[in-house]
């Protein structure tokens, strides 16, 4: 039977982002699927036109919704998620409901310090409103240039937001930005877990969303485990990456790291 692939997307991106990534795993044998987040219409124009639908949701609700997903499987999944998805991917590699999970960019979970002022100001459409934390906020093209396609040329910037962004819910920002003032915060991860799979933690060096002192940050949260935690750098990409005209070789990497865990 092949193993199980859950990819879980992140804020302001559309499932359906993951395809390229469906079809290069299903030809490496494994069964892949992207399931995307409570609310998301089953198409970018669904969910374009439908934003009330996906207001609300914070983190619990994701995970839940995924959880229930996995549980509903033959066996434990790998997981690979990107941005808010890679949080969750390690908030259910810590409740001990995947075999690995690869985490891309992954938004800054509880413990993590660094805010830098680039991470600020891709959130600022945002928190430039309080009332956006029960509310969906869709980017600009401008916006979306500066958080996610800052390392690629303006033109394939553009073509990214208009094929695969959607509106995002503000509830999870609000929860990471929060989460150290917050004994019980949706946010936080077991790190600790010492029986949990395996993890990698990717980063892009030019991100501007989840800059690379974040990652570093989150790979530090995990030193009191002796489960493998992993770490790989791209120096020269953005929060793009996944989604961008060079996906394959974050891709390829992805699947080296999975066959040395033998997965």
């Amino acid at each position: 039977m092949s193993t199980p692939v859950i990819f879980i997307h992140g804020l302001w991106l559309h499932a359906t982002s993951w395809t390229p990534w469906i079809d290069l795993f299903e030809e490496a044998g494994y069964a892949p699927s992207a399931p995307g987040w409570p609310g998301d219409g089953a198409t970018v124009e669904e969910s374009r036109a439908n934003p009330d639908s996906i207001a609300g949701h914070g983190i619990d609700d994701v995970v839940e919704h995924y959880a229930k997903i996995i549980n509903g499987l033959p066996e434990r999944p790998i997981l690979i998620g990107h941005s808010f998805g890679g949080m969750i991917a390690q908030k259910l590699l810590g409740m001990d409901l995947a075999v690995a999970a690869v985490a891309i960019d992954a938004a800054q979970i509880k413990g993590v310090l660094p805010v830098p002022l680039t991470a600020l100001r891709s959130a600022l459409p945002v928190f430039r409103n309080p009332a956006n934390r029960n509310r969906a906020v869709s980017l600009t093209e401008d916006q979306f240039r500066y958080a996610f396609g800052n390392a690629v040329s303006e033109e394939e910037s553009g073509e990214l937001y208009r094929r695969w962004s959607i509106p995002a819910p503000g509830k999870p920002l609000f929860e990471a930005a929060t989460a150290n003032f917050d004994p019980h915060s949706p946010a936080k991860v077991a790190t600790g877990n010492e029986g949990r799979g395996p993890l990698l933690l990717i980063t892009g060096g030019r991100d501007h969303t989840v800059p690379e002192a974040v990652t570093l940050a989150t790979l530090k949260q995990y030193r009191h485990s002796a489960a493998v935690t992993d770490f790989h750098e791209f120096p020269d990409r953005a929060h793009s990456l996944t989604i961008d005209s060079g996906w394959r070789e974050v891709a390829d990497v992805t699947l080296a790291w999975l066959a040395r865990q033998s997965l």
